[in-house]
């Protein structure tokens, strides 16, 4: 796990090894602080912890971006504070746990499954984090899952994005709805009109500036494009095999060719 490190006034990030994976920190007062998303292993979020307190700051609030198993961790080691989703995120904390648990224990054998997946609802029609720290905004969709969200943190320019605008991962839609790419358009938008952002924070892969930022809108809008058009194509962030295999899943999904 690397350190967290600064990249912004009051924000920020440590990246796993595994998966590649960015924990954010959004600083608040008196040495609280907003913890989102914290990745990914036992030994991951053992450090995270250590780090926090090393650095005098404790976690006041948790969020989840969105309700996969890779961001609804959380350890004893960084409190008992409200942890908070999208109301569609916590619906399918709850209904799918089965299956995201056994998906935990195959990638991250370990953790504590009382405290897995366990998040609380935002507030109805919330258009902030409940906290007393600085102002972040929720931009609530359903691109990559159900009331997937992103968080941005206005004072310093920061878009927490989940797991959309990644440099390492093609747009991943959730194919089991009834209108996956529609769903992925309609979230894209809603980031690319955040007015702002100085800095994007993807949930899986490394930060980017602002200029990196819309290169990662552009590029995430010409594969949806491709997509829809039913292009066979090579993108250059499929570099391992699960994110081609993931790619022709959705390419068949697109074209109607599966049952």
């Amino acid at each position: 796990m690397e350190r967290f490190r600064e990249i912004a006034p009051g924000v920020l990030v440590a990246t796993a090894e595994q998966l590649t994976s960015t924990s954010t920190v959004v600083v608040g007062e008196d040495g609280g602080c907003l913890l989102i998303d914290p990745a990914v292993s036992v030994a991951d979020l053992s450090a995270l912890a250590a780090d926090l307190s090393g650095a005098g700051l404790r976690p006041a609030v948790g969020f989840a971006t969105h309700p996969h198993w890779d961001h609804v961790l959380w350890s004893r080691e960084l409190g008992d504070v409200p942890r908070y989703a999208a109301p569609a995120a916590v619906r399918i904390a709850e209904t799918e746990r089965v299956g995201q648990l056994a998906e935990l224990t195959k990638t991250a054998p370990g953790h504590d499954l009382d405290l897995f997946g366990h998040v609380v609802a935002l507030p109805a029609n919330a258009t902030q984090v409940p906290w007393p720290g600085p102002v972040v905004q929720v931009v609530i969709h359903n691109g990559h899952a159900p009331g997937h969200c992103a968080l941005f943190i206005p004072h310093a320019g920061v878009l927490v994005a989940g797991d959309m605008l990644s440099d390492i991962e093609i747009p991943i839609l959730d194919t089991v709805e009834p209108d996956p790419l529609g769903d992925y358009r309609t979230g894209l938008d809603r980031l690319a009109a955040v007015s702002g952002v100085r800095w994007v924070v993807p949930g899986h892969g490394h930060v980017g500036d602002a200029a990196e930022f819309r290169c990662r809108i552009e590029a995430d809008s010409r594969y949806l494009d491709q997509l829809a058009a039913g292009d066979l194509f090579d993108d250059p962030r499929c570099d391992v095999q699960w994110q081609r295999d993931w790619h022709a899943h959705q390419l068949a999904v697109v074209r109607g060719d599966l049952p």
